[in-house]
C-alpha cells in the first residue's frame, strides 16, 4: 500500500453485544489496521496504578479493593441499577481511558488508520474523543449490524445463554437505530464470513483511498 500521503485516520467501530463487532476489528487488523480494544483499556484504567483508580476508590469505597486488585464484582453491585453512580463511574473512567486512547494514537504510525473497538459509544460524548482536532479521537463511527435472530442466535452458541436472556441483553442495550443515527458506515454481518470479509473490504478500501 502506497501510504505516501495519507495521514493517520481514528475511526470507532461499534455494534451491538452479538452482531460481531470483535470480528470485524480482526478483519480490519488484518488488513493493517491499528485496532485499539477500548474495552481492555477500561479495565487497565480503573485497576490498581490505573488513571482512574484513585478517584474510583475515592468515590465509592475501599470495599472495591480487594487483595491489591479491584473488585470489578463489588464496583458493578454498587452501580448496577443505580444510574446516578453509573453516571458517576462514567465521569471518572471516560476521561481516564481517553489518557491511555491518546498514548495509543500517538504511538501508532503517522499515517496509520487507527480503529477504537468501542462497544460503548451513543451512550457517551466523551468516550474515545478529547479535542477537536482530528487527531484527538475518532472522526467517523463504523457500525456493525445483524439481525436480532442472528444475534440471539449467536449469543446462545458462543457465550452460552437461553434465548429468553441473550433477547433481554440485547433489548437493554442502545437501539440499532441510534447507532445508525451516528454511523458513517454500516456493515452488514448478518450472514457468512464471506460477506463480512467483502463488507470490511468494502469500508477499507474508503479509508485508504483505494491505495491497497
Amino acid at each position: 500500500m502506497d501510504r505516501s500521503d495519507r495521514r493517520r485516520t481514528i475511526v470507532a467501530l461499534t455494534g451491538g453485544i452479538g452482531a460481531g463487532k470483535s470480528t470485524a476489528a480482526a478483519a480490519f487488523a488484518a488488513r493493517g489496521a491499528v485496532v485499539v480494544d477500548v474495552d481492555r483499556l477500561g479495565r487497565v484504567a480503573a485497576e490498581v496504578g490505573g488513571p482512574a483508580h484513585d478517584a474510583i476508590v475515592e468515590r465509592f469505597g475501599a470495599d472495591v479493593v480487594r487483595e491489591g486488585r479491584l473488585d470489578r464484582a463489588a464496583l458493578a453491585s454498587k452501580v448496577f441499577g443505580h444510574p446516578d453512580e453509573l453516571a458517576a463511574l462514567n465521569a471518572i473512567s471516560h476521561p481516564a481511558i481517553n489518557e491511555l486512547l491518546a498514548a495509543e494514537v500517538a504511538a501508532a504510525p503517522s499515517d496509520a488508520i487507527v480503529i477504537f473497538d468501542q462497544a460503548v459509544l451513543v451512550e457517551s460524548d466523551v468516550l474515545g474523543r478529547w479535542g477537536a482536532g482530528p487527531e484527538d479521537g475518532y472522526q467517523d463511527v463504523i457500525v456493525v449490524e445483524a439481525p436480532l435472530d442472528v444475534r440471539v442466535q449467536r449469543l446462545i452458541e458462543h457465550r452460552g445463554m437461553n434465548a429468553e436472556d441473550a433477547a433481554a441483553r440485547i433489548s437493554s442495550q442502545v437501539s440499532d437505530d441510534a447507532r445508525r443515527a451516528v454511523a458513517t458506515w454500516i456493515i452488514d454481518n448478518g450472514s457468512t464470513t464471506e460477506s463480512l470479509e467483502r463488507e470490511v473490504d468494502r469500508v477499507w478500501n474508503e479509508l485508504t483511498g483505494g491505495k491497497q
